[in-house]
């Protein structure tokens, strides 16, 4: 019996040891790696901590049921739909820039490279307008 169960402690040891030496040693893929980075910082810049932290409202409903997703004349307090439409104009920034960086791949086809240029420049072009017209309808 006794021998039984030091046989079984001693491959549960060396499990654990082999489980946590390749948990050590794994190197991530550069891609997840930077999926996972462009992810954090749209989560960040959109406001993500202060939706954890606060916990703000929704969104509200004014008078004549016109729905109000920004916090008006205040820059230091947001709803909830705000942060998310502004992580989404974030994440669509972050594709036109893509798409701008894969136009460079394509140098021998010219019209395909083009394109893929002029979506980027588009999508950031619509992205920037976007989250500068939702910070200047907090002041108007």
């Amino acid at each position: 019996m006794a021998r039984r169960f030091r046989r079984r402690i001693s491959s549960l040891a060396f499990s654990m040891q082999k489980a946590y030496w390749k948990m050590v040693t794994a190197k991530p893929s550069t891609f997840v790696t930077a999926v996972l980075v462009v992810a954090a910082s749209i989560f960040l810049l959109g406001g993500g901590i202060y939706d954890l932290l606060e916990k703000p409202l929704l969104l509200i409903v004014a008078a004549g049921g016109r729905i109000v997703t920004y916090y008006p004349y205040a820059l230091n307090e947001q709803f909830l739909v705000e942060s998310i439409i502004v992580m989404v104009i974030y994440a669509l920034g972050v594709v036109g820039f893509l798409l701008a960086y894969q136009s460079t791949k394509y140098a021998y086809r010219s019209r395909q490279a083009y394109r893929l240029l002029l979506v980027g420049c588009v999508l950031v072009v619509i992205a920037y307008i976007f989250i500068e017209r939702s910070l200047l309808a907090r002041w108007v």
